[in-house]
């Protein structure tokens, strides 16, 4: 895979399948191939013009929308580094991450966004907005520009396989989020394994219902289909509705769709409480970002008949590590997350060796997808790639037939009195409980043991379901240093803005709740 670019790879795609579509928003617009080609081609050239230079880093917040797409790739085919933002952060975030990542300029969509432009004026960033009024085009940029060059073709700009491309931040689980540079060789790498993995072809169809502020979405879903000669759908309201989802799908000729595991089980809930008449016929379902309980699955296959695989996937890695395959090409493995996929994997022990099969110790990958490093950040470097391999944070083990089991972020497994506890194990207990839609384990402080297992649950709409019938069920299936001292009932369950359940701030959060009670 040396010398692809995914600008090359996009090209290539948009020159084989230039009529067919390939983004579109229900009832709004519709563009194939070959228009999208060109309308990125006139937004970089708008650019370059305006005097965007290569590896200068361009700030994206926008809702998820065709400009948004257009202004992405338009910024790396002008070899600038695109930095999309999400639109619901604060001016202190916004600050943070705009000098964080030195951002030249801030494009948003032409309704503007308040925090932003507030952050990008105290910083002393130009403020540019982006729209596309006609279809036809071009994109109308606010930044100046010189007229006369506005019509220079961009062929003449050569984008190199190790051009910065995107630059993310991590979650930031345990510390402040790290910037995570990633080239147009390592997302070229990556699009090329997941459209592997999964046989994507033009005569697939997706809706996203992910930000594309975040990997998961925009590599997996978008930018996968697009290299694909595929057709990708955005939601009319510029984000999920479990609502339009199954209209938008059919409306759509999807063959599949990737999500976390919260929106599935919100899509599960709404199958069981208000059934669709029919579903459309996928060729899988795909999951990632959080581990996805077998109980879960088996009622994603059961309610929308169709695989439903599981994946394994950071921002490091440009998405995607691992995943389970294809019905045709290998069984898929409730509670695992599959087999590597172009790219090396390894589980090691703290010394740098192998481990055995079904023995645990930290997931460990290299390949032409993997970031060459944060930045700015030696300390963080110097942790992450020990032995000449990139460390995940995670434990995990491979199975005898080379699938990946995790069982947990190494800073997230519970340490009671000595007793390492994998809460993903716990998690998959509670979920296979019928009346409980949504669990999460986690630790708290503890006197006696230094670490106790706690966990919060949401029931399942219309059940009656108490802390006692749960703590029942777990000592039914857990061993008793498993099973959680306390169980939180409730409604909801705080989540980062892409859906995420982070245990740390679940944790937090039920720990004040439990404080503030004890003090009133």
């Amino acid at each position: 895979m040396e010398g692809i670019t995914l600008t090359g790879v996009l090209a290539e795609a948009a020159g084989e399948f230039p009529s067919q579509r390939a983004l579109s928003v229900p009832g709004k617009i519709e563009l194939t191939h070959a228009r999208l080609r060109d309308l990125i081609d006139s937004a970089a050239a708008h650019l370059v013009s305006s005097g965007v230079r290569p590896a200068d880093v361009v700030a994206l917040t926008f809702p998820n929308t065709v400009e948004l797409v257009i202004m992405f790739l338009a910024v790396i085919r002008a070899r600038a580094v695109a930095a999309p933002l999400n639109p619901a952060y604060t001016q202190e975030e916004f600050e943070f991450y705009l000098t964080d990542s030195e951002a030249k300029v801030l494009i948003t969509n032409s309704e503007g966004n308040a925090a932003a432009a507030s952050a990008a004026a105290k910083l002393q960033i130009p403020h540019s907005t982006a729209a596309l009024p006609d279809p036809a085009g071009p994109v109308q940029i606010s930044l100046p520009h010189r007229p006369d060059s506005i019509a220079d073709s961009v062929s003449a700009i050569i984008n190199e396989p190790a051009d910065v491309a995107l630059f993310l931040h991590t979650s930031g689980t345990t510390s402040r989020p790290k910037g995570v540079p990633l080239t147009q060789q390592n997302l070229a790498a990556s699009v090329n394994n997941i459209r592997s993995v999964y046989r994507l072809t033009e005569t697939d169809s997706t809706v996203i219902v992910l930000p594309l502020f975040h990997v998961h979405g925009l590599l997996a879903g978008l930018l996968s289909s697009l290299a694909s000669g595929a057709a990708v759908v955005l939601p009319a309201s510029g984000r999920f509705s479990a609502s339009t989802f199954w209209s938008d799908m059919r409306a759509a000729d999807a063959t599949w769709y990737t999500a976390v595991p919260t929106i599935h089980q919100i899509l599960l809930d709404r199958h069981f409480t208000r059934p669709e008449p029919d579903y459309p016929k996928l060729r899988f379902i795909r999951s990632c970002s959080a581990s996805l309980a077998p109980a879960i699955l088996a009622r994603l296959e059961e309610a929308f008949g169709a695989p439903v695989l599981e994946a394994y996937a950071m921002t490091e890695a440009s998405h995607l590590m691992s995943s389970n395959p294809l019905p045709e090409d290998g069984p898929h493995k409730p509670g695992s997350v599959g087999r590597p996929v172009g790219q090396e994997m390894a589980v090691l022990d703290e010394e740098g060796a192998r481990q055995t099969a079904h023995v645990p110790g930290e997931v460990c990958i290299r390949g032409p997808n993997v970031t060459k490093g944060y930045k700015n950040n030696p300390e963080a470097n110097e942790s992450a790639f020990k032995f000449e391999w990139f460390h995940t944070g995670d434990v995990g083990f491979m199975d005898s037939d080379g699938y990946l089991h995790l069982v947990g972020r190494i800073k997230e497994l519970i340490n009671r009195g000595g007793e390492k506890i994998s809460p993903i194990e716990v998690d998959a207990v509670l979920l296979s409980h019928p009346d409980v839609a949504l669990a999460v384990a986690f630790g708290v402080p503890d006197d006696k043991f230094g670490e106790e297992i706690n966990c919060a649950v949401i029931p399942r709409e219309g059940a009656k379901l108490e802390e006692e019938e749960v703590l029942r069920y777990c000592r039914k299936n857990l061993a008793a240093f498993k099973v959680p001292k306390k169980v939180f009932i409730t409604e909801s369950l705080p989540k980062t803005a892409t859906g995420k359940i982070q245990r740390r701030i679940v944790a937090e959060h039920f720990v004040a709740l439990q404080a503030s009670k004890a003090g009133a």
